[in-house]
């Protein structure tokens, strides 16, 4: 399994990605292998401003569904218009072409108590 040391990681098995004032949200590499072939993102929360640990969409695989939750304050400002059409990108590329949204960071640092790429191994018992 893949765990790119740039990025933090969330007990709820979201990776983020922080680029200046902004942060591209998808879910692990572990979160798609444990959920299985996934056939649907639902993400409708563009412009709605969250707290960390919110809802910001679903995923669903074969057998199940699974929220994603926010793992910092922001305003939701795009989803991944490639999901549409081939929501199994999550699957093959979940730190690439499988992201999932992009926010706007309420309050930088948040980042900050999320787990490192050694820390989140160690959570998952990699």
């Amino acid at each position: 399994m893949n765990f790119p040391s740039e990025l933090k990681y969330t007990e709820d098995h979201e990776w983020i990605r922080i680029e200046g004032d902004t942060a591209i949200i998808g879910i692990t590499d572990h979160a798609q292998n444990e959920l299985g072939d996934i056939v649907y993102v639902d993400i409708n929360t563009i412009g709605e401003a969250l707290g960390k640990g919110e809802v910001f969409g679903s995923v669903e695989a074969v057998k199940t569904v699974s929220d994603l939750f926010i793992p910092v304050a922001g305003t939701v400002l795009e989803v991944n218009p490639e999901l549409d059409g081939e929501p199994e990108l999550v699957n093959t590329d979940p730190y690439g072409r499988g992201w999932m949204v992009k926010i706007s960071l309420a309050n930088p640092g948040d980042e900050d108590g999320l787990l490192s790429a050694e820390d989140y191994q160690k959570f998952i018992g990699a």
